[in-house]
């Protein structure tokens, strides 16, 4: 599909598989919005991305925060008149035995993977349904569809994520908007970076990987909605 002149928004940029796919949305020609709530990381990626190609604007923005959402969509249409592609790629995590999980980590992780998702999707679902076309892309990974040792507050943030998205297809379909889950595997990214848990991030999936599945689903035209993509990596399939 060419997507010259479009406009992608992708929230949680500034590294890992929100970066990677700005880059690929970029390279493609199209306008890239994105949004991270550091905005050291989030100007560097910018100077990056607008030396391949499209036009990038970097707005820092809390997802968690309504009125910062607001902004960042009001600034991105007031730039590019509208918004065609939406990446959620915004999320933390926490692994750690049941008994040793505490109510604040419960919810530091509905608030990363739950509540950035709707308040975005509250706001940018309309201006979409208003131009009869949306492609939103979320990635709620393997943990949103399948459990884990010592994820348990983790999956049921990922799940909630997932449970969302499916909801809102069913309410949004009709206006030309297209959702897809991303059920990644382990990925090797910052996020491992403070996990303790012994893990083979070698033989992890790559961001870049990660990132063309993003694409892909996001482009993909015609009758067919890539609904949701698991990629895992080869060791540790999935079935």
């Amino acid at each position: 599909m060419n997507i010259e002149g479009k406009t992608a928004l992708i929230v949680g940029a500034s590294r890992g598989i929100g970066r990677a796919s700005a880059e690929l949305f970029a390279k493609a020609g199209a306008n890239v919005v994105i949004s991270a709530r550091n905005k050291t990381e989030l100007m560097e990626a910018e100077f990056a991305l607008n030396n391949i190609g499209g036009e990038v604007l970097a707005l820092a923005a809390d997802a968690a925060i309504e009125a910062d959402v607001q902004a960042l969509v009001d600034e991105s249409i007031k730039r590019f008149g509208k918004i065609d592609y939406l990446v959620h790629a915004a999320g933390a995590g926490i692994l750690k035995p049941f008994g040793e999980l505490t109510g604040d980590d419960l919810d530091a992780l509905l608030t990363a993977n739950v509540k950035t998702a709707f308040n975005v999707l509250q706001i940018v679902l309309p201006k979409m349904a208003e131009n009869k076309f949306g492609r939103v892309v979320a990635i709620p990974g393997i943990l949103g569809k399948a459990p884990m040792m010592q994820a348990s507050a983790y999956c049921a943030a990922k799940y909630a994520l997932t449970g969302m998205i499916k909801c809102l297809a069913q309410e949004y379909k009709r206006f030309g908007i297209r959702f897809s889950l991303m059920h990644f595997g382990g990925v090797d990214s910052n996020f491992w970076d403070d996990i303790t848990m012994k893990v083979q991030r070698d033989k992890m999936l790559s961001i870049g990987a990660a990132a063309n599945a993003v694409f892909f689903a996001a482009t993909q035209e015609g009758e067919g909605v890539m609904a949701e993509i698991v990629l895992m990596p080869e060791n540790h399939q999935l079935v």
